[in-house]
């Protein structure tokens, strides 16, 4: 019996993968740190789990609506309207079980076999893997840490060719943290008013986990308002990533329909408990957020400093999410006894299996000299951790 040839199109993700081995080896009594997994190690707030436990009492146990209730997509226009300043109707928005199905559903909405999309890299590892199983093909921009990862106008004009449909970019980044401003997100558009058939997805799911000030979203520009499609969830922003929900905003509403239709066909609506959990979060005390993103804060002045500590490793601090993504580069070529640290790939294992410390390959996320690191974990483990990946790299010869 053959399975379909499309799974040899993408891989699993790099960063399930550290996390089940990281698992394996706990399993045979290890003590493991882990610092591969984007998941806030924080309860969710104490208001939402009691509109999750009333919306079960209540008997919100038959099938939603594909496009969520009208409720929950009303509340996405209210809190696009509270933070971003951006006018959205509620057949603008549709509510999915994750921002990752998001990503797919808008995918499979606008390319088609042989199409190209632009990725700027660094990107989160499911971008490219998603396009390749939609037939198209993923165009990477490499940027640079000179250049804080992020694409200039220059880069994205020369990317685009007569089969482009689709750009994707996140900010806050995954992995590396990177924040885009208003100034250089503005300095984009004209690129993209100089051609009107690019489709721009705005992965903005980390909006809330910002050191540096205002969120800025690149629809808040008029003249491509209509082909920027916003994908946000609750999971970085309310610590709720079992509960699986995200959603989209995009003005076009043929867009909106589209995904409709899609996501009719593989999952229908999102669990109806968790939309009504969603509107308490969206409308709801933002406190708990506010002081999730402050204690992020703190681990990232002290992940700064237990990096400084470490030789000939290159970093750019971090202006959003809750990685660290360092240039390790330096250690390729090295040797852990009769063994060779050939790459990221390599050097990962080697943390892992040698000081028990569980990372991600930079490769995975389209650079090939970083590793990520992730500080969604108490102090003592962050501690803890550094240190042995520091000795762990200084054993290296």
């Amino acid at each position: 019996m053959k399975l379909a040839t499309r799974l040899q199109k993408f891989n699993e993700p790099e960063t399930l993968k550290m996390a089940k081995l990281a698992r394996e080896l706990r399993a045979q009594g290890h003590d493991v740190v882990g610092l591969s997994l984007g998941e806030p190690d924080f309860d969710t707030p104490d208001h939402i789990k009691k509109a999750l436990v009333d919306a079960v009492n209540n008997n919100y146990s038959h099938y939603p609506p594909v496009a969520g209730y009208p409720e929950l997509r009303q509340a996405i226009c209210t809190k696009l309207k509270r933070d971003n300043n951006l006018d959205y109707l509620p057949e603008h928005t549709l509510v999915s079980t994750g921002a990752k199905q998001s990503i797919a559903n808008l995918v499979l909405a606008t390319v088609e076999e042989g199409d190209d999309v632009i990725i700027p890299t660094p990107y989160w590892v499911s971008y490219s893997e998603v396009v390749r199983l939609a037939g198209a093909n993923p165009i990477l921009v490499r940027t640079s840490l000179e250049s804080k990862f992020k694409i200039s106008p220059e880069e994205l004009e020369a990317a685009i060719t007569p089969n482009t449909k689709l750009f994707m970019f996140s900010s806050p980044n995954n992995p590396t943290g990177t924040v885009y401003s208003k100034e250089e997100l503005a300095a984009l558009v004209p690129v993209f008013e100089k051609h009107p058939g690019i489709w721009i997805m705005s992965d903005e799911i980390y909006e809330y986990t910002n050191y540096v000030g205002k969120h800025e979203s690149i629809a808040q520009f008029a003249s491509i308002k209509d082909r920027v499609i916003i994908v946000n969830g609750l999971s970085k922003g309310y610590a709720m990533t079992g509960y699986r929900l995200g959603y989209i905003a995009c003005s076009n509403v043929d867009l909106v329909k589209a995904c409709d239709k899609l996501q009719g066909q593989f999952t229908s609506g999102a669990n109806a408990v968790t939309q009504q959990g969603a509107v308490a979060a969206l409308l709801g005390d933002m406190q708990p957020t506010a002081d999730m993103v402050k204690e992020f804060s703190a681990r990232r002045s002290m992940v700064m400093e237990l990096l400084s500590a470490i030789p000939n490793i290159r970093i750019d601090e971090p202006a959003g999410a809750f990685y660290v993504f360092p240039d390790v580069s330096y250690y390729f070529g090295k040797k852990a006894g009769d063994t060779v640290i050939a790459n990221a790939d390599e050097l990962c294992m080697f943390l892992l299996e040698k000081a028990h410390v569980s990372t991600v390959t930079g490769g995975a996320f389209g650079e090939p000299n970083c590793i990520r690191i992730s500080y969604a974990a108490s102090r003592e483990d962050i501690q803890k951790g550094f240190t042995r990946i520091k000795d762990a790299l200084l054993s290296l010869q």
